[in-house]
């Protein structure tokens, strides 16, 4: 009707930054998930997979973070402070489970060399140039040709989900994003909507 307002949800119009993030399609993270020959190394990539973690979450992820009973982890204090949830694949639950019986971690999800914090103390947890040299080794091993980084891995979560028909909004809260415009990249990414992109090559001869 004149004069009302239109009540449509609008989503905020995509930035257009000149680069796209990279993302590893499903057989590429098999095969860099199986590709550690530690478990504990193993682990560490499926959990920044599954549960799109920044480099610095998964290394401040602490043993009373993780509900087994749930299935959810407890990110703290990720980019601005703020605390969320996130779900816990069921793979994922049996694995940390094997893994925390075998290794048998006290603090710290994922223990590293130790190390002299900002207070002189010792510090156990994984550093970031840790959780690098193992997503480094990991993408050698299993012969990934794309450029690769723990974040990359945060990029395919978020990428995967849009895929497999989770809402962007929701996305968003598991990404910990201030701004839903920060998410709407991977609209540019992901291969969903009405139909699935395709080339004509793949038509031309039908």
């Amino acid at each position: 009707m004149e004069g009302l307002k239109d009540k449509r949800i609008e989503l905020p119009a995509l930035r257009r930054e000149g680069k796209l993030p990279v993302v590893l399609s499903k057989p590429e993270v098999k095969r860099l998930l199986s590709a550690p020959k530690l478990l504990k190394h193993r682990l560490l990539l499926a959990t920044l997979y599954g549960c799109g973690l920044r480099c610095s979450e998964a290394c401040n992820l602490k043993l009373s973070d993780v509900d087994f009973d749930r299935r959810m982890l407890h990110v703290r204090r990720g980019k601005g402070g703020k605390d969320r949830y996130v779900p816990l694949s069921g793979h994922l639950v049996r694995g940390l489970e094997k893994y925390i019986q075998a290794e048998c971690p006290q603090q710290w999800l994922f223990n590293g060399q130790v190390q002299e914090n900002e207070q002189g103390l010792r510090d156990r947890r994984y550093t970031t140039a840790g959780v690098q040299w193992v997503v480094r080794e990991a993408r050698k091993a299993a012969g990934i040709a794309k450029q690769l980084t723990p974040h990359t891995l945060r990029h395919t979560y978020a990428t995967h989900l849009l895929e497999d028909g989770l809402d962007i909004v929701s996305i968003r809260d598991l990404l910990g994003h201030a701004c839903i415009d920060t998410t709407m990249v991977y609209l540019h990414v992901a291969q969903s909507g009405r139909k699935k992109p395709f080339s004509p090559l793949d038509t031309l001869y039908c």
